[in-house]
C-alpha cells in the first residue's frame, strides 16, 4: 500500500511558515523591506529553479498513490513554494518593490509554467503512451 512518508508534513510546516511570514510582510506586521535585495532574474531563477525540483519531486513521489492523495501532494508541491518566492520579495527594498509591484506575480507564473511542464510532460510510468516496437522493457513491467 503506497503511503505519504514523513516528508510531506515537514514540507507543509515550513512552506505554512514561509506563507504566514509573507503575509505578515504584506499586512505591515512584520518588516522585512530592506534585508534581501534580490534582483528579478535572480528571482525568477530562483522560481524557476524550485519549481523545476517541485515538479521532479511531485512526479517521483506521487508514484503509486491513490488520486485523492495524489492531488493533496500536488497541493503541496504546487501551492507551497511559491510562498518562499514572496516572502523574497516581500524582503526587497521599498522602492524595488514599488517600482515593480507585477514581480511577484510573474514568478509565480515562472513556477507555474515549470512545475506544469514537469507535472504534464514527464508523466508517470503507468501513463506513458508506448513509443513503438522498440519500447519493450520501458513500460509497466520493465
Amino acid at each position: 500500500m503506497a503511503r505519504v512518508s514523513r516528508v510531506e508534513p515537514i514540507l507543509v510546516a515550513f512552506f505554512l511558515a514561509t506563507w504566514i511570514v509573507a503575509l505578515l510582510a504584506v499586512l505591515g506586521l512584520v518588516d522585512l523591506r530592506g534585508n534581501l535585495d534580490l534582483a528579478f532574474y535572480p528571482l525568477y531563477s530562483l522560481a524557476a529553479a524550485a519549481s523545476w525540483t517541485a515538479g521532479i519531486v511531485y512526479v517521483s513521489r506521487s508514484r503509486g498513490l491513490p488520486a485523492v492523495i495524489r492531488r493533496r501532494v500536488w497541493i503541496v508541491y504546487f501551492l507551497g513554494p511559491p510562498g518562499l518566492l514572496y516572502l523574497v520579495r516581500a524582503m526587497a527594498s521599498l522602492e524595488m518593490q514599488l517600482a515593480a509591484p507585477f514581480v511577484p506575480f510573474y514568478s509565480h507564473c515562472v513556477f507555474s509554467i515549470f512545475f506544469l511542464v514537469q507535472v504534464y510532460f514527464m508523466p508517470h510510468p503507468e501513463r506513458r503512451p508506448s513509443l513503438g516496437p522498440g519500447d519493450a522493457g520501458r513500460g509497466r513491467d520493465g
